[in-house]
């Protein structure tokens, strides 16, 4: 085996297509018993529709999602909003949107193009327990329910996310920081276009009693709330203190028919080196960052274009795994410069409470977005395709 990966979600997946496209012999492990079908992640963003036209999925996700030209932050009582309009890009990049759809969409659609791809394998249900390495490779122990087998492969991608256990087993630390607040998603089909004037598909909302957003999928809204100052966070998990929630946003004389209610906390980490050895790391088991701007998922499928670019240039190509020393240098610096600290930036941007503070930062995302040249920088980085560029300098 040239290429074992640890992980079926997006990530691991676009690695193994890419590796098993090049004529490389790949095997994808996941411990889940099928397809990755949570929600998780809702946006795509240029490069990554550009990335994954590659498989002829991009085509698909679009017919599933919403193509979303503008994003904005909003104050809710006054509908004043800064409003950002990636066409703009169109001259950038073939895809000047966000497009929103659901993660497991992209899971799904990988997955059937992974079930009929040669050189590739994607085995459910097995998971990894051990890992020792040497100087011929990589050799894991995985739990299936056949019992426990080895396997061995000259590299291992570690895509096993946020508590990954390659992470664990090579002994790399993660280091960073757990914020202080709990985020509460809740799902509803509530029209909030049909009440909220000029709303984009993606919004971020301040409001008198904190802040909250609206993600706008094909059938549902997605809206990310937050635990009142005197509420813990089970008591802000309770449906009435939801619909209370949902009721500050539109007033309804009927309550919210709410499809899902889930917490989730927020990172920021960043591991100290994308390689240890013949591991290499990418996704959610290198970095976490807030989904603030929805930059997690696309900076992982990024991470898994450059990094399988390099394995087929030293597996295929016999070039010298020093490569791999380059990957680290060139996506690293992006994750902790890049993607977490813009994510970072945005989830304190949306934490602050003073209405003078607020009015101020409106005023200067307005002059922003009102010069051509600043509002298309601003794109470019929010949209991570100055990241990429970055990356690519890097040699």
């Amino acid at each position: 085996m040239a290429v074992l990966i640890c992980g079926a979600g997006p990530v691991g997946l676009v690695a193994g297509l890419r590796l098993a496209r090049a004529g490389i012999e790949t095997l994808v492990i996941d411990k889940a018993p099928h397809v990755n079908d949570d929600f998780r992640a809702s946006t795509f963003h240029p490069p990554t529709l550009e990335m994954l036209d590659e498989f002829g999925i991009t085509q698909d996700l679009i017919a599933h999602g919403l193509v979303s030209p503008t994003w904005q932050i909003r104050r809710h009582e006054s509908h004043d909003k800064a409003m950002f309009d990636l066409s703009v890009l169109e001259g950038d990049t073939r895809y000047p949107y966000r497009l929103q759809c659901e993660q497991r969409v992209l899971t799904r659609l990988a997955d059937a193009k992974a079930q009929a791809q040669a050189n590739l394998q994607v085995r459910y249900g097995a998971e990894l327990t051990g890992l020792t390495q040497d100087s011929s490779g990589v050799t894991v122990t995985v739990q299936t329910a056949a019992g426990v087998e080895t396997i061995h492969a000259r590299y291992l991608i570690a895509a096993d996310g946020a508590r990954s256990p390659c992470r664990k087993l090579t002994g790399m630390t993660f280091t960073g920081e757990t914020y202080p607040e709990t985020t509460i998603l809740a799902t509803t089909a509530f029209r909030f276009e049909d009440h909220l004037p000029g709303l984009s598909n993606v919004n971020y909302i301040w409001c008198e009693q904190g802040t909250f957003s609206l993600l706008r999928l094909p059938e549902l809204w997605r809206c990310s709330l937050y635990s009142d100052p005197d509420e813990s966070i089970e008591q802000a998990l309770e449906p009435q203190a939801v619909e209370r929630k949902l009721q500050r946003i539109v007033r309804r004389d009927v309550p919210y028919e709410v499809l899902e209610i889930r917490p989730y906390r927020i990172h920021r980490r960043l591991i100290d080196d994308y390689r240890v050895g013949r591991v290499l790391f990418a996704g959610d088991a290198a970095h976490l960052t807030s989904p603030s701007g929805g930059m997690g998922m696309n900076g992982g499928i990024h991470d898994a274009v450059n990094l399988s670019d390099k394995l087929i240039a030293v597996v295929k190509q016999g070039a010298s795994d020093d490569l791999f020393d380059l990957y680290t240098r060139q996506r690293r610096p992006v994750a902790e410069e890049e993607i977490l600290a813009q994510s970072h930036a945005n989830r304190t941007r949306m934490q602050k409470r003073d209405p003078v503070w607020r009015d101020a930062e409106m005023l200067r995302l307005q002059a922003l977005i009102a010069d051509p040249v600043s509002h298309r920088e601003h794109l470019l980085k929010s949209s991570m395709i100055s990241g990429l560029a970055r990356a690519a300098a890097v040699t």
